[in-house]
């Protein structure tokens, strides 16, 4: 039996996903953290002082150099970064979590 454009047996699918999904504790999904105002303006703050940190700035530059020398020698570098601590281009998704060093979170 069809129901509009969807059969009855995909219809009883997609309900049970919507019912699963929407009874998780998190979800599947990325989403942002959910924060108070208070919390998430106190976060934003440090964010923006570590991000502008000396060493951030510095660490910054260094990356933007490499890179655009990479850029003028020809090498490919859509979706990679440099990685400090491996001193070359890797994936942005491999470029988090600390790759090997103690605090890590991702990769570890």
């Amino acid at each position: 039996m069809r129901v509009g454009w969807i059969s009855l047996k995909d219809e009883c699918k997609l309900l049970v996903y919507r019912v699963i999904i929407l009874g998780m504790k998190g979800t599947p999904f990325k989403l942002k953290q959910k924060l108070s105002p208070k919390a998430s303006a106190a976060k934003k703050k440090r964010d923006l002082a570590a991000a502008n940190s000396p060493y951030r700035k510095k660490l910054r530059a260094d990356s933007q150099m490499k890179r655009r020398a990479a850029l003028k020698k020809g090498v490919n570098l859509k979706g990679k970064d440099y990685d400090h601590h491996t001193g070359s281009f890797v994936s942005s998704s491999k470029n988090r979590g600390g790759m090997g060093k103690s605090g890590g979170t991702k990769n570890e």
